[in-house]
């Protein structure tokens, strides 16, 4: 049966990934997969998530299943922390939500509800997006259309473009909006440019898709939670997929959150059904032990504070790596002014050089990440930085 398949292209980032570990230079410098790493270039258990670990080993006494909807301490800890303590759209009744397996779990629940929700569906998303929105969404049956974001020749957001396009979009279109520390240009919207985005949905009438998979690794974690805040108190129907993957550092244990702001309450029953109905025909269950220790840190005022600390540690440490990698690429003759780069948060960079400088970095130094020239900053270190300044102006 399986003689039909035809052979797949490699995934890029995991392809990459393979290429890195098979190459034999101890000089190589690792910038593709989105993996938080400390100077030693170690993932490591935040040391929140190990003390709520402690304690959950201590308290667990079964491994029955959870509810379908997941651990509801962890789902309303979440809530509160993306649309505030005080949401006017949580005290109204107006939230569905399930846990979910990580952020793509949760991007692909809401897409299959998408779906049931009338045919031919277009998602807008960015040009460019996280190469994986388009599968995960696609693959549900909804159209995918872009829009303009992201100008590398003058490495920033062409925001007159992207609305200039989004003024085509319909009451059934739908617009995919990365909530903060944009996936792979690290270029945000500022506060005016969400209101901006606000007033055009209120005008037309598409329904905000936001995925939020690096609160606090922007401006903070109350700060990068404007434009979710804004768009879910002023309209009538928003949807959030949400990670706990890097600001929790729970990669492996895959916890995510779908929510859906309804129009009222009796809509949320609905959806709330409905959600549930379609994680039951993918999953069925979700796991349980990432919630859990996310309810436990966010339940607990000295765990919680503790976590926030150890965001806002690798949130500026990554900005210093931006400022660090700038300087030594001036110090090392670069003709290219990188300073675009202090403006870009989170994660990621574009570098926005050529598809053919990146090929050639990896070639002949042995530094990897991806095609668009997207880097992981939180790969670069003390002790490579050097070396990677010096390998960036030989291909410039």
């Amino acid at each position: 049966m399986f003689e039909v398949l035809p052979q797949l292209a490699p995934d890029p980032i995991l392809g990459l990934s393979a290429s890195f570990r098979e190459d034999t230079n101890p000089a190589k410098i690792d910038l593709g997969v989105g993996v938080y790493k400390d100077e030693q270039g170690n993932t490591p258990i935040m040391t929140s998530v190990a003390k709520a670990q402690q304690i959950l080993l201590e308290r667990e006494t079964s491994k029955t299943y959870i509810t379908p909807q997941g651990h509801q301490g962890y789902i309303d800890g979440m809530l509160k922390l993306l649309l505030g303590e005080n949401s006017k759209v949580m005290l109204a009744d107006r939230v569905a939500a399930v846990q979910a397996p990580g952020g793509c779990g949760a991007l692909r629940i809401l897409s299959e509800l998408l779906a049931r929700c009338g045919d031919n569906l277009k998602v807008w998303v960015s040009d460019p997006t996280w190469a994986n929105h388009i599968p995960l969404i696609g693959s549900a049956g909804l159209q995918i259309e872009t829009y303009p974001y992201f100008d590398k020749a003058a490495a920033g957001i062409n925001f007159d473009a992207m609305m200039e396009t989004l003024k085509q979009t319909g009451k059934d279109d739908i617009v995919l909006l990365h909530g903060c520390c944009h996936n792979p240009t690290g270029a945000d919207l500022t506060n005016a440019q969400w209101d901006e985005v606000l007033k055009l949905a209120q005008e037309k009438g598409f329904l905000p898709f936001i995925d939020v998979a690096y609160l606090g690794f922007g401006d903070g974690l109350e700060e990068d939670a404007y434009g979710i805040r804004l768009l879910a108190e002023n309209l009538p129907e928003v949807i959030i997929a949400a990670s706990c993957s890097k600001n929790f550092g729970l990669y492996r244990e895959r916890t995510g959150l779908a929510a859906i702001v309804t129009n009222d309450s009796a809509t949320r029953k609905i959806a709330q059904g409905q959600i549930q109905s379609v994680a039951r025909g993918i999953y069925s269950m979700p796991p349980s032990w990432g919630g859990a220790l996310v309810d436990i840190i966010l339940s607990d005022t000295a765990l919680k504070d503790e976590w926030t600390t150890e965001v806002n540690e690798m949130r500026n440490r990554m900005s210093d790596l931006r400022t660090m990698l700038v300087n030594k690429l001036a110090e090392n003759g670069a003709q290219k002014d990188f300073s675009f780069l202090n403006t870009q948060k989170g994660m990621f960079s574009f570098l926005c050089i050529t598809p053919e400088q990146v090929r050639e970095v990896r070639a002949k130094h042995s530094v990897y990440f991806v095609d668009s020239s997207r880097v992981n900053v939180a790969g670069i270190n003390q002790q490579n930085v050097d070396a990677l300044a010096k390998a960036l102006v030989s291909v410039l």
